[in-house]
């Protein structure tokens, strides 16, 4: 029962980045915990500090090699971070949307609906996928039982989209074009369309660290302090994770955020 949770209380902000260089750059924070008790002396989500000591980081290995790296909780099967090295990084947020959520999970144990548990497909494109191209297309074509966004990077210029999913098909593929200046994509929990929740902008203070950072300065330590000025980092957040398709690493951080410091 422990996967259920991750269709509705994530809220999290992934980024992909490209340098000038042409490197590609995936970091995500992963915030958990919404509305499952607030410790008020503490200021702290009760769920949310129980599940930092669980945050490890895995490698899954096919043959005594490497197949692809991922941040977990002990005890979760689903992926929600990984990194195939070479070829691609993955990280999923979750889509606020009444399509998913509690109605998913109900209508898939009263037998409605089918489709794949998001962290399960996350997990099988992880172990079976051999490149980007093939990667997004199996995010993009493959059932799912609640919407979500899957944020995807590659090992080449350009290599590097946001996929906005509905249970059925995709909405959307918001890729880098340098030639549109777009050298970065910034996702939390709205379609980047739309306006986020005034009570919930994550976005608007991350992409001002970003443009401010400039493409020139890119690089995962820059990209750890954008995750790590606040509220993009909040009280809900248990794990900063960072990774670089090309060179294979993922390097992974549990996170607290000093008061004063926004709930999410």
């Amino acid at each position: 029962m422990f996967f259920f949770f991750f269709l509705v209380f994530t809220v999290c902000t992934s980024i992909v980045a490209e340098d000038f260089n042409g490197n590609i750059y995936h970091a995500r924070n992963l915030d958990f915990g919404l509305f499952m008790g607030w410790d008020r002396q503490n200021k702290t989500w009760t769920l949310t500090e129980k599940l930092k000591p669980l945050v490890v980081n895995v490698n899954f290995q096919r043959g005594n090699k490497t197949v692809f790296k991922s941040t977990n909780f002990a005890g979760y099967v689903g992926i929600l971070t990984g990194i195939r090295p070479g070829e691609f990084s993955l990280t999923m947020n979750e889509r606020f949307n009444f399509d998913g959520g509690y109605v998913g999970i109900l209508e898939w144990i009263l037998g409605w609906r089918d489709g794949m548990w998001m962290g399960f497909l996350t997990r099988k494109v992880l172990e079976n996928a051999t490149s980007y191209e093939d990667a997004k297309d199996q995010l993009s074509l493959t059932k799912l039982l609640a919407p979500a966004y899957f944020i995807l990077g590659g090992n080449r210029t350009g290599q590097g989209c946001v996929i906005t999913r509905t249970r059925i098909n995709t909405l959307d593929i918001w890729e880098l074009d340098m030639k549109l200046g777009r050298w970065y994509v910034l996702e939390t929990n709205y379609d980047h369309w739309e306006k986020p929740m005034i009570f919930d902008d994550r976005r608007t203070p991350a992409m001002k660290c970003m443009n401010q950072t400039t493409q020139a300065n890119i690089s995962l330590a820059s990209i750890y302090d954008v995750l790590s000025t606040k509220p993009v980092l909040n009280k809900l957040t248990t794990y900063t994770s960072l990774m670089e398709v090309s060179t294979g690493s993922l390097e992974s951080y549990i996170r607290d955020c000093p008061n004063p410091c926004t709930p999410w």
